[in-house]
């Protein structure tokens, strides 16, 4: 048999989010990142999406440990979920595993996983791998790339990275060592394709830095600002410039609080004495004294943001004495609900301040110049584009050729392909089960089935018959009763309402006709003759629900 390396995306390709990636040669396996993805507004109901991991359940026994990157929940968001089905122990940096362990905490799971914490530089051996941590710029701290070196080669895994030559933190993206893996030899390259659309090089967050201070200075309203609570950077520099001020902060937000506190515990920030102060104590302090960090820069309807924009905020009221400054871009998808959100602020008479041209966040991941400087330092013989949606992976793909790497030797994949590498060369034409795992937070997983009620329910409707029948000879005992939801109002429509009454009877007694009794067979035959007879009707095909009792 032909040594051959299989590399597996269960998620992050052809999205945003999800990012999941199964490495395996013979009878190991190593998986990078265990995220979740954001649900679509046509999910409806849905709270989180998990990546399909029957793959890794069904090779449970070959999994040799869970390496994870950095702390952002695209890259730790299914851990729990995960762990419940494949037990196997983890690999990452101090903060990451500091968050990743509030998590298991939360499912009672912490004390049952084993979790290594590593350092950039760590070298270690997991099955036939041998993995190196490269510290990588981004928009949270601890965050790295993966040197695995492999039976067959080296394959660098870039994470999510930008090139940050004066990092807030001051802990720069080690390019020497990039540069020294290259030259020695990489076989594959798998490359963070997020910002592949976005031409130039990266912004340094300090930028970010420049523009708070500019809105700070000579302002005399309370200021509440709204980033990505995993922007550890970008929370240092508002206390900084607060301080510059003489402004006290709060924080609001579950997320805000856990990451403030662990980063404080573990050294990632450093808050002066007397600076933080409680949202109560906050609420006593002169506006232009009054900083307030808070969750929601994506709109999220349980973030503390909303409900202050929606008046469901039990301890900050916003008002015309509010400057509110959005220090974030949105994520795909994500617009139209940040866009309620700002809409709700200026109905409040707050001063909205979120325009992008203003420097309010600069991007973590990776433009053009970037993405082509790294595929300069590693080399690659085979190239591989990862995180993002299948135009951005296309166009990260024209760049490595642009960048002399064959069209041959690129391989542009969907979840769930198996790209193997041998000595022969590259080829992904076999498929494992990939896909999404919908998660309602207050009943579990959901099923297509269920997901596609909603939609129907959503755009069509509801239309409950109820008939009694006669529990001897099933034949109608009265007129039938229709209810509707979400389709019609019944006393505007009571024409259309006969004719269903009509045509739920005449099933009835065709059923009978045909000598069927059972009441089972009933129900789906006037479910489908009103279906059928709605349709024609209205060109709308609602929920169809035939309720019956035998009387």
């Amino acid at each position: 048999m032909v040594p051959k390396l299989k590399i597996i995306p269960l998620g992050g390709l052809g999205e945003i989010g999800k990012n999941m990636t199964v490495f395996e040669y013979g009878n190991d396996i190593i998986i990078v990142d265990a995220g979740m993805g954001f649900p679509r507004e046509s999910m409806y109901g849905v709270d989180v999406v998990y990546p399909d991991i029957s793959y890794l359940k069904a090779n449970a026994e070959k999994v040799r440990g869970l390496i994870l990157t950095h702390g952002h929940e695209d890259h730790i968001g299914s851990v729990a979920h995960l762990l419940k089905e494949v037990d196997c122990p983890i690999y990452t940096t101090a903060l990451t595993a500091a968050l990743v362990e509030l998590k298991l905490e939360e499912e009672d799971m912490l004390t049952t996983t084993q979790i290594f914490t590593k350092k950039a530089g760590s070298v270690f051996r997991l099955g036939c791998f041998t993995v190196e941590m490269i510290n990588v710029n981004h928009s949270i701290p601890d965050t790295v790339a993966l040197a695995i070196n492999t039976p067959l080669g080296m394959v660098v895994h870039t994470a999510d990275f930008k090139f940050d030559i004066t990092p807030v933190g001051g802990n720069r993206i080690d390019i020497a060592r990039l540069a020294e893996i290259g030259r020695d030899g990489v076989m594959c390259l798998l490359s963070d394709s997020t910002n592949v659309e976005k031409a130039g090089h990266s912004d340094p967050e300090m930028k970010v830095g420049d523009s708070f201070n500019k809105l700070f200075m000579g302002c005399n309203k309370r200021i509440i600002i709204t980033t990505f609570a995993s922007n550890v950077h970008r929370l240092q520099q508002i206390i900084n410039v607060a301080v510059k001020y003489g402004r006290k902060v709060a924080v609001t937000g579950r997320s805000m609080e856990n990451i403030l506190r662990v980063c404080t515990v573990l050294g990632y920030m450093a808050l002066p004495e007397g600076v933080i102060m409680s949202v109560d104590e906050i609420n006593k302090m002169p506006k232009n004294r009054a900083v307030i960090i808070s969750t929601g820069s994506q709109g999220e309807s349980m973030s503390a943001l909303y409900r202050m924009a929606f008046s469901e905020h039990k301890q900050i009221q916003i008002d015309a004495g509010d400057r509110v400054i959005i220090s974030a871009s949105a994520i795909p998808g994500n617009e139209t609900m940040i866009t309620r959100v700002i809409d709700e602020l200026y109905r409040k008479g707050a001063e909205v301040i979120y325009d992008r041209h203003t420097d309010l966040h600069v991007s973590g991941h990776a433009p053009q110049e970037d993405l082509k400087m790294m595929l300069a330092l590693i080399r690659p013989k085979y190239f591989i584009p990862v995180h993002g949606e299948y135009r951005m992976l296309v166009k990260h793909a024209q760049l490595a050729q642009l960048m002399g790497i064959p069209a041959k030797n690129c391989a542009i994949a969907d979840n769930g392909d198996v790209i193997e590498i041998t000595k022969n060369g590259l080829r992904h034409e076999e498929t494992v089960q990939a896909g999404a795992i919908l998660v309602d937070g207050g009943i579990g997983e959901v099923g297509e089935v269920v997901l596609n009620d909603r939609h129907r329910l959503a755009s069509d409707g509801m239309l409950v018959i109820v008939m009694l029948v006669y529990s001897d000879t099933h034949l109608c005992a009265g007129e039938p009763e229709i209810v509707t939801r979400g389709f019609i109002y019944v006393k505007d429509s009571e024409d259309l309402i006969a004719e269903l009454k009509r045509v739920a009877v005449a099933a009835v007694d065709h059923c009978l006709e045909q000598n069927i009794n059972d009441i089972g067979l009933i129900k789906g035959k006037v479910k489908s003759g009103v279906s059928s007879f709605l349709y024609k009707q209205t060109k709308r095909s609602p929920m169809v629900l035939p309720v019956m009792f035998e009387i």
